[in-house]
């Protein structure tokens, strides 16, 4: 049997290939629920080697910590059975992510994308570990090497054009990003990460009312029966914040992002994320920091990945949550002394980031500055992008003026306006920044 791109498949029939199929196209356009498709084609096809693959890079992709062992059953089930030379390489991927070897398994999925230009999931996987790992160079490179291999008409073309297209915005070059994202929603209507790719650059261009237009105009299509819709409706929140909408903001924050307390990581950190930004604007978000910080409790102690720690962090302080965040700080002890990548991702920047936060809710504004500044650099290290990461610079920009360490404070907006144009609340800070810095 062969898939959709012409590449041999081991242990599938007809129906299992067909089943695979429409889980590799959930999986690409974040909707419906792939794992139980793929569980389907594995209970047709237990041998279906890409089944289980499939099966470990979704419990994989989200890190969840609760999901790893999953994962692992699904590495071992495929690792028994026969499998060609392109399949091996997966097995080998998988093995590294289980391992927490997370920059190893990109670079096995690089070298089979650069063989096996059209294996789309391989393209998706190493797309998001690029993501996970803060490597905005390889969120383009990897798909534009495979590019020239695809075409309009191939199953998953629009994908791989959203997944350009986010790759263009983090590496700054957004006219093209978001040219290819549109087509990419265009070719694909339900593809939520082009979708997303050109929410970002409208973010990074401080274009924020084309933003809400944009994601507004066709919001069933990226949010219905969609695992990402809560992260799309986190980038229509930011657009509302930053014309200083914070009705609207609160509005979205208690219906599609929190209303329904998820316990998911990936939407945790869009909760935590959002409340936040309101509290440097010291916005009352009255109890909502407790329905996240509840369910933030029972991962905050797996050190699994620097990257949510900072936000589980901020979920507990504004919480009041004491002992939580300290059990997120001796977590991410034991990560520096671990092995896989997470151990780096913590060193480098992770841990003085949660520490930041911490000290940063205790009122120790001066501490929060000297933990913020060494490393807003080269905070990519510990992955998400720089939308996400923005909210470091939100937040040093907030404890520099509060420790009263004025000259900071504007330069660091005056920083910031130069390279990021601002809506009107902002540019008013602006303006003081400038005289500040004309009576130096």
């Amino acid at each position: 049997m062969r898939d959709s791109a012409g590449y041999e498949l081991s242990g599938a029939s007809g129906r299992s290939l067909a089943a695979l199929e429409q889980g590799l196209h959930e999986f690409r356009c974040y909707i419906g629920d792939p794992v139980a498709t793929v569980e389907r084609a594995l209970a047709d096809s237990p041998e279906l080697v890409m089944g289980h693959f499939l099966k470990a890079y979704l419990h994989l992709m989200g890190t969840e910590p609760g999901a790893l062992p999953v994962a692992r059953d699904a590495h071992a089930a495929a690792a028994g059975l026969p499998a060609n030379e392109r399949e091996a390489r997966h097995l080998q991927a998988i093995e590294h992510l289980t391992a927490g070897r997370w920059r190893t398994a990109g670079r096995v999925l690089e070298d089979l994308s650069v063989e096996y230009p059209r294996d789309a999931l391989a393209l998706q996987v190493g797309h998001q570990i690029d993501f996970f790992t803060g490597d905005s160079r390889m969120l383009r490179d990897r798909i534009a090497r495979a590019l020239p291999a695809w075409g309009n008409g191939m199953t998953g073309y629009h994908a791989v054009l959203g997944m350009h297209a986010f790759g263009l915005e983090e590496t700054g070059d957004y006219a093209r990003a978001e040219a290819e994202g549109r087509l990419s929603v265009e070719l694909g209507p339900r593809d939520t990460w082009g979708q997303h790719a050109v929410a970002h650059v409208m973010e990074m261009q401080g274009r924020r009312r084309e933003g809400i237009d944009w994601m507004r105009a066709n919001s069933d299509n990226w949010s219905r029966d969609s695992f990402f819709a809560v992260h799309d409706w986190w980038h229509l929140a930011l657009f509302h914040l930053g014309v200083d909408e914070v009705g609207e903001v609160l509005a979205l924050f208690d219906g599609p992002i929190y209303g329904k307390a998820s316990n998911v990581v990936l939407e945790m950190i869009d909760a935590s994320a959002l409340l936040w930004r309101l509290h440097l604007r010291r916005v009352n978000v009255d109890d909502r920091w407790q329905a996240v910080a509840r369910n933030w409790e029972p991962v905050a102690a797996a050190g699994n990945y620097a990257f949510n720690d900072m936000h589980a962090m901020m979920a507990f302080v504004g919480a009041g949550r004491g002992k939580a965040a300290d059990a997120v700080l001796e977590a991410q002890r034991a990560a520096m002394d671990a092995p896989g990548d997470n151990a780096e991702f913590t060193r480098e920047v992770g841990h003085a980031a949660t520490r930041a936060i911490k000290a940063f809710r205790d009122g120790d504004y001066a501490e929060t500055v000297r933990l913020l500044r060494p490393i807003r650099s080269y905070a990519h290290r510990f992955g998400g992008s720089h939308a996400q990461r923005d909210l470091i610079d939100l937040t040093l920009i907030e404890a520099a003026t509060r420790a009263g360490q004025d000259r900071l404070a504007a330069a660091l907006r005056a920083e910031r306006a130069s390279a990021r144009p601002e809506t009107p609340p902002v540019t008013l800070k602006t303006a003081r920044a400038n005289q500040l810095i004309a009576a130096a």
